[in-house]
């Protein structure tokens, strides 16, 4: 049994299907380019079959990741995986993730199919995967409720024919860690063949136990390949936490022993990359990550961890990227220096002109922000936190009024399509005058379902983070904006969800694991 454990990353993949979380394709690649530096060992790039540009984004992942393997997933069926092989083409390491629900309600209620007919197409698909890759991973969707009997024949097919990963998934996070972990268990001491694949957990976080699910499924079960997201992002509850995942096996190497490939002084910017992209802000409590988290406030803790900060903490928090926010340029600084920046922080612009654009934003930030931090050049080159990102619509300028007693107003100038419009309006705040200001002309129909502030670095001058979540026909997005103005912030981020929700959808919805 190998004493390493397999770090499988679904930020890309899963993440993504949180609503309102859809990165665009730069960003995809700036998440995963983090993932590389962070050393994951698989990198869940999309699902190719999804869309052309998530068939775009799977290919230059693919192409720009030389040190982790690069995977698409793919349904058990001819097309999905040819397209994932397309994408996967030329990569230096890749794998193709196939799967097929086995539980019961599943293959009854959605698939429609007998026991038999999904046993034939797993394992006729994991065939027809070997001609593009002999790195291959199937997943039993809805794994931890299927019929073991059932399961253990279908896995068993799947190994013979080349499956190199068998991934059990707790797809809807029903499982509890001593019966997950027993479950495996099971399925590897009945499947004859069950030496010939590296196991896999993959738990979402419905009820709380997609980490401790994990832990089990590894301790108990013997899996020696976890499935997680940055932040926990994930549809519904979340998935996996990869941060609490990798630090618990690392800080408790006395129970595990296992170790991890993982560069854990890279979670910390990856998570903050990760949020700033998706717009999901990360709670202060939350482990690892959270701004509490290494937080003392009480003075019995804060005496201890003076004498000895062990008493207290049982990890530093350098060891997993908390450290004093680096000042990297500002306001004299050139645009060479500004570039080899974008560089060493593994950011790629399109073109000259592209560093151009976020050079002058830069300066303009400078001008009004004495200390400039990684985290500040992040929000100014990224497309949803630009001035408005792509789109039919764009951020030009802002003027409000709020006064005691008085209704306040806002004043919003911003081109659509190219064109310059000035709207007016009044509201119950600075910011939803500037919201209705802007509805008034563009009456998009949308409702907002989220209205987020966050400070990006510390102190009274940083930038504003504002995410707006709007919802429309049933499609849900998040748009992000920055400012060190909170309500020009906001009107950059309504532009930017109204963007969103003006581009098409050809996406297939399927669940995955």
């Amino acid at each position: 049994m190998s004493d390493k454990l397999i770090v499988f990353d679904t930020t890309l993949r899963d993440g993504e299907q949180s609503p309102g979380a859809s990165m665009t394709h730069e960003e995809k690649v700036r998440i995963a380019k983090q993932l590389e530096k962070l050393r994951v060992d698989i990198i869940e790039a999309g699902f190719a079959a999804a869309s052309n540009g998530d068939f775009e984004s799977v290919r230059a992942i693919a192409l720009a990741i030389k040190d982790s393997t690069v995977c698409s997933l793919a349904r058990a069926n001819d097309r999905d995986i040819a397209r994932a092989g397309e994408a996967l083409r030329g990569g230096n390491s890749v794998r193709i993730h196939t799967f097929i629900a086995t539980s019961a309600l599943h293959m009854e209620k959605k698939l429609r199919m007998t026991p038999d007919q999904v046993f034939e197409q797993a394992r006729l698909a994991v065939r027809f995967a070997r001609q593009y890759t002999d790195n291959i991973e199937f997943s039993p969707e809805d794994g931890s409720r299927s019929d073991p009997d059932f399961l253990c024949r279908v896995l068993e097919a799947v190994i013979a024919e080349g499956a190199t990963t068998i991934n059990v998934a707790d797809t809807v996070g029903y499982a509890v860690p001593e019966q997950y972990g027993a479950f495996i268990r099971n399925l590897r001491e009945r499947i004859p063949n069950s030496d010939k694949a590296v196991w896999s957990v993959h738990c979402h976080d419905d009820l709380g136990l997609a980490v401790a699910n994990s832990l089990a499924g590894i301790k108990i079960g013997g899996a020696r390949q976890v499935e997680c997201t940055i932040n926990a992002l994930g549809e519904r509850a979340g998935n996996c936490s990869l941060e609490e995942v990798v630090m618990a096996v690392k800080t408790r190497k006395d129970y595990f022993g296992l170790d991890v490939g993982i560069d854990t002084a890279q979670i910390m910017p990856a998570s903050r990359l990760v949020s700033g992209i998706t717009g999901f802000v990360v709670q202060p409590n939350k482990a690892i990550v959270g701004a509490n988290a290494f937080a003392h406030a009480s003075g019995i803790h804060q005496d201890g961890v003076l004498k000895a900060r062990q008493t207290y903490e049982i990890m530093r928090a350098e060891d997993v990227g908390w450290a004093a926010n680096k000042i990297v340029l500002g306001k004299l600084s050139g645009r060479n220096a500004f570039k080899q920046r974008l560089q060493e922080l593994g950011i790629e612009l399109d073109s000259e002109q592209a560093v151009n654009e976020a050079f002058a934003r830069f300066k303009d930030l400078a001008d009004r922000k004495s200390e400039i931090f990684d985290e500040d050049i992040h929000a100014l080159v990224s497309g949803e936190q630009g001035e408005g990102g792509e789109g039919a619509y764009r951020f030009v300028a802002l003027a409000q009024r709020s006064e005691t007693g008085e209704r306040p107003q806002a004043r919003v100038v911003f081109s659509e399509n190219g064109k310059e419009v000035v709207a007016e309006a009044q509201g119950n705040g600075p910011v939803d005058a500037t919201v209705n200001a802007i509805e008034s002309h563009v009456h998009s129909a949308a409702e907002l379902l989220l209205f987020s502030v966050n400070a990006i670095t510390t102190g009274t001058e940083s930038q504003g983070e504002v995410t707006m979540r709007l919802s429309r026909s049933g499609r849900i997005v998040n748009g992000v904006g920055a400012d060190p103005d909170i309500v020009v912030a906001a009107a950059k981020a309504y532009l930017s969800a109204l963007n969103k929700l003006q581009s098409p959808v050809e996406k297939v919805h399927a669940q995955g694991v």
